[in-house]
Protein backbone atom coordinates (compact mmCIF):
# COMPACT_ATOMS: atom_id res chain seq x y z
CA UNK A 1 0.00 0.00 0.00
CA UNK A 2 1.43 3.30 -0.82
CA UNK A 3 2.10 5.80 1.72
CA UNK A 4 -0.23 8.94 1.89
CA UNK A 5 1.59 12.18 0.71
CA UNK A 6 2.91 14.26 2.29
CA UNK A 7 0.51 17.31 2.30
CA UNK A 8 -3.12 17.17 2.03
CA UNK A 9 -5.44 19.55 1.76
CA UNK A 10 -9.06 19.37 1.48
CA UNK A 11 -11.44 22.51 1.16
CA UNK A 12 -9.13 24.75 2.76
CA UNK A 13 -10.23 28.20 2.81
CA UNK A 14 -8.89 31.55 4.17
CA UNK A 15 -9.69 35.07 5.06
CA UNK A 16 -8.29 38.10 5.96
CA UNK A 17 -9.53 40.95 8.01
CA UNK A 18 -12.84 40.87 10.06
CA UNK A 19 -16.03 42.46 9.31
CA UNK A 20 -17.34 44.58 6.60
CA UNK A 21 -12.98 44.38 5.82
CA UNK A 22 -13.40 40.63 5.71
CA UNK A 23 -11.88 39.37 2.08
CA UNK A 24 -11.50 35.88 1.47
CA UNK A 25 -7.97 34.46 0.28
CA UNK A 26 -8.03 31.07 -0.45
CA UNK A 27 -11.24 28.75 -2.02
CA UNK A 28 -11.66 25.05 -1.26
CA UNK A 29 -8.21 23.94 -1.98
CA UNK A 30 -7.64 20.29 -2.51
CA UNK A 31 -4.38 19.38 -3.05
CA UNK A 32 -2.28 16.87 -3.12
CA UNK A 33 1.90 16.98 -3.02
CA UNK A 34 3.88 14.02 -3.94
CA UNK A 35 6.93 12.89 -1.65
CA UNK A 36 10.52 13.87 -3.07
CA UNK A 37 9.20 16.01 -5.56
CA UNK A 38 9.95 19.73 -6.73
CA UNK A 39 6.27 21.44 -6.90
CA UNK A 40 6.03 24.79 -7.87
CA UNK A 41 3.37 27.47 -7.17
CA UNK A 42 2.93 30.22 -10.09
CA UNK A 43 0.69 33.16 -10.50
CA UNK A 44 0.37 36.54 -10.22
CA UNK A 45 1.08 38.90 -6.84
CA UNK A 46 -1.94 38.30 -4.68
CA UNK A 47 -3.00 35.37 -5.88
CA UNK A 48 -2.63 32.79 -2.79
CA UNK A 49 0.39 31.55 -3.19
CA UNK A 50 2.13 32.52 0.18
CA UNK A 51 -1.04 32.04 1.95
CA UNK A 52 -1.55 28.74 1.05
CA UNK A 53 2.25 28.28 1.81
CA UNK A 54 2.07 29.46 5.37
CA UNK A 55 -0.90 28.07 6.05
CA UNK A 56 0.63 24.25 5.37
CA UNK A 57 3.73 25.31 6.50
CA UNK A 58 2.10 25.59 10.43
CA UNK A 59 3.04 29.68 10.22
CA UNK A 60 -0.62 30.23 10.28
CA UNK A 61 -3.61 28.53 11.40
CA UNK A 62 -6.11 26.67 9.43
CA UNK A 63 -9.28 28.44 9.69
CA UNK A 64 -11.56 26.01 7.68
CA UNK A 65 -10.48 22.49 5.79
CA UNK A 66 -8.34 20.17 6.41
CA UNK A 67 -4.51 20.35 5.98
CA UNK A 68 -2.53 16.36 6.51
CA UNK A 69 1.12 17.48 6.94
CA UNK A 70 3.02 14.34 7.60
CA UNK A 71 0.24 12.11 8.65
CA UNK A 72 -0.81 15.38 11.23
CA UNK A 73 -3.91 16.72 10.98
CA UNK A 74 -3.52 20.83 11.35
CA UNK A 75 -6.74 21.92 11.77
CA UNK A 76 -7.65 22.05 15.55
CA UNK A 77 -4.04 21.27 16.59
CA UNK A 78 -2.71 22.33 19.77
CA UNK A 79 0.80 24.59 19.74
CA UNK A 80 2.72 21.55 21.14
CA UNK A 81 1.62 19.58 17.79
CA UNK A 82 2.22 22.34 15.37
CA UNK A 83 5.44 22.75 17.48
CA UNK A 84 6.59 19.15 16.99
CA UNK A 85 5.83 19.40 12.62
CA UNK A 86 7.44 22.64 12.32
CA UNK A 87 10.97 20.82 13.67
CA UNK A 88 10.45 18.29 9.89
CA UNK A 89 10.14 21.57 8.01
CA UNK A 90 13.24 23.98 6.41
CA UNK A 91 11.92 27.45 5.60
CA UNK A 92 13.76 29.88 2.62
CA UNK A 93 12.18 33.13 2.31
CA UNK A 94 13.54 35.65 0.34
CA UNK A 95 14.14 38.00 3.18
CA UNK A 96 17.22 35.92 4.56
CA UNK A 97 16.88 36.64 8.24
CA UNK A 98 20.45 35.88 8.62
CA UNK A 99 22.16 37.49 12.22
CA UNK A 100 24.74 39.99 11.65
CA UNK A 101 26.79 38.89 14.30
CA UNK A 102 26.97 35.03 13.13
CA UNK A 103 29.38 33.82 10.77
CA UNK A 104 27.97 32.06 7.63
CA UNK A 105 28.60 28.41 9.17
CA UNK A 106 27.09 30.12 12.76
CA UNK A 107 24.32 31.02 10.99
CA UNK A 108 23.98 27.52 9.44
CA UNK A 109 24.16 26.01 12.89
CA UNK A 110 21.05 27.80 13.80
CA UNK A 111 19.27 25.72 11.67
CA UNK A 112 19.61 22.94 13.98
CA UNK A 113 18.47 24.08 17.12
CA UNK A 114 15.10 23.17 17.05
CA UNK A 115 16.36 19.93 16.67
CA UNK A 116 18.29 19.61 20.33
CA UNK A 117 21.74 18.66 21.27
CA UNK A 118 22.16 15.41 19.41
CA UNK A 119 21.77 16.81 15.66
CA UNK A 120 23.67 19.74 16.63
CA UNK A 121 26.80 17.51 17.15
CA UNK A 122 28.40 17.66 13.96
CA UNK A 123 26.99 20.81 13.20
CA UNK A 124 30.47 21.83 11.71
CA UNK A 125 30.86 19.01 9.32
CA UNK A 126 26.84 19.54 7.83
CA UNK A 127 27.38 23.25 7.82
CA UNK A 128 30.32 23.25 5.96
CA UNK A 129 29.09 20.35 3.22
CA UNK A 130 26.39 22.82 2.41
CA UNK A 131 27.90 25.76 2.50
CA UNK A 132 30.57 24.11 -0.55
CA UNK A 133 27.82 22.70 -2.28
CA UNK A 134 26.74 26.35 -2.75
CA UNK A 135 29.78 27.63 -3.64
CA UNK A 136 30.61 29.43 -0.62
CA UNK A 137 33.22 27.58 0.94
CA UNK A 138 35.53 30.46 0.85
CA UNK A 139 32.93 32.48 2.92
CA UNK A 140 32.28 30.30 5.85
CA UNK A 141 33.87 32.19 8.67
CA UNK A 142 32.34 35.82 6.65
CA UNK A 143 29.68 37.65 8.61
CA UNK A 144 27.00 38.71 6.71
CA UNK A 145 27.95 42.22 6.46
CA UNK A 146 31.17 41.29 4.35
CA UNK A 147 28.24 38.93 2.03
CA UNK A 148 26.91 39.91 -1.17
CA UNK A 149 22.98 39.75 -1.17
CA UNK A 150 22.96 36.80 -3.32
CA UNK A 151 25.50 34.91 -0.73
CA UNK A 152 23.44 35.77 1.92
CA UNK A 153 20.39 34.07 0.74
CA UNK A 154 22.58 30.92 -0.14
CA UNK A 155 23.46 30.68 3.53
CA UNK A 156 20.06 30.90 4.24
CA UNK A 157 19.07 27.99 2.11
CA UNK A 158 21.83 26.05 3.74
CA UNK A 159 20.40 26.68 7.01
CA UNK A 160 17.18 25.46 6.20
CA UNK A 161 18.67 22.17 5.15
CA UNK A 162 21.08 21.10 7.45
CA UNK A 163 18.50 19.37 9.71
CA UNK A 164 17.88 17.34 7.08
CA UNK A 165 13.84 18.36 7.09
CA UNK A 166 11.45 16.14 5.36
CA UNK A 167 9.83 19.03 3.61
CA UNK A 168 11.42 22.36 2.28
CA UNK A 169 8.87 25.52 2.14
CA UNK A 170 10.48 27.62 -0.38
CA UNK A 171 9.06 31.63 -0.96
CA UNK A 172 10.93 33.20 -4.14
CA UNK A 173 14.01 31.73 -2.58
CA UNK A 174 16.06 32.77 -5.38
CA UNK A 175 14.92 35.85 -5.93
CA UNK A 176 18.69 37.59 -5.21
CA UNK A 177 20.56 34.49 -7.00
CA UNK A 178 21.95 35.08 -10.52
CA UNK A 179 21.29 32.28 -13.08
CA UNK A 180 24.10 29.97 -12.28
CA UNK A 181 23.39 30.37 -8.75
CA UNK A 182 19.80 29.56 -9.06
CA UNK A 183 20.05 27.01 -11.05
CA UNK A 184 22.68 25.30 -8.40
CA UNK A 185 20.48 26.15 -5.69
CA UNK A 186 17.35 24.10 -7.02
CA UNK A 187 19.62 21.13 -8.06
CA UNK A 188 20.79 21.16 -4.77
CA UNK A 189 16.46 20.60 -3.69
CA UNK A 190 16.11 18.11 -6.24
CA UNK A 191 19.20 15.88 -5.33
CA UNK A 192 17.86 16.19 -1.79
CA UNK A 193 14.59 14.74 -3.07
CA UNK A 194 16.20 11.92 -5.26
CA UNK A 195 18.38 11.07 -2.53
CA UNK A 196 16.74 11.56 0.71
CA UNK A 197 12.86 11.96 -0.16
CA UNK A 198 12.97 15.88 0.56
CA UNK A 199 9.48 17.60 -0.75
CA UNK A 200 9.70 20.84 -2.30
CA UNK A 201 7.18 23.57 -2.09
CA UNK A 202 8.07 26.91 -3.73
CA UNK A 203 6.47 29.76 -4.68
CA UNK A 204 8.39 31.35 -7.79
CA UNK A 205 8.17 34.29 -10.31
CA UNK A 206 11.30 32.91 -11.53
CA UNK A 207 10.72 31.61 -14.87
CA UNK A 208 14.45 30.15 -15.38
CA UNK A 209 13.55 27.34 -12.96
CA UNK A 210 10.71 26.39 -14.43
CA UNK A 211 11.86 23.55 -16.15
CA UNK A 212 13.36 22.17 -13.22
CA UNK A 213 10.18 21.65 -11.25
CA UNK A 214 8.38 18.03 -11.26
CA UNK A 215 5.17 20.19 -11.27
CA UNK A 216 3.96 23.47 -11.44
CA UNK A 217 0.70 24.38 -9.92
CA UNK A 218 -1.24 27.82 -11.37
CA UNK A 219 -3.19 29.81 -8.71
CA UNK A 220 -5.56 32.73 -9.55
CA UNK A 221 -7.72 34.92 -7.18
CA UNK A 222 -7.44 32.27 -4.27
CA UNK A 223 -7.81 29.29 -6.27
CA UNK A 224 -6.02 26.31 -8.35
CA UNK A 225 -6.48 27.12 -12.41
CA UNK A 226 -4.01 24.64 -13.22
CA UNK A 227 -2.21 21.75 -12.64
CA UNK A 228 1.16 20.45 -14.94
CA UNK A 229 0.72 17.20 -13.46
Amino acid sequence: MDAPAPIITRGLCHWFGEGEAKKQALFDIDLEIEAGKLTVLVGASGSGKTTLLTLIGCLRRVQAGSVTLLGTELAGASETMLIASRRRLGFIFQAHNLHDSLTAMQNVRMGLDVHGRAAAENWQAAARHLLTLLGLEERLEYLPGNLSGGQKQRVAIARALVGNPDIVFADEPTAALDKDSAMNAVDLLKRLGRERGTTTLMVTHDSKILDRADRIITMDDGRITGDSR
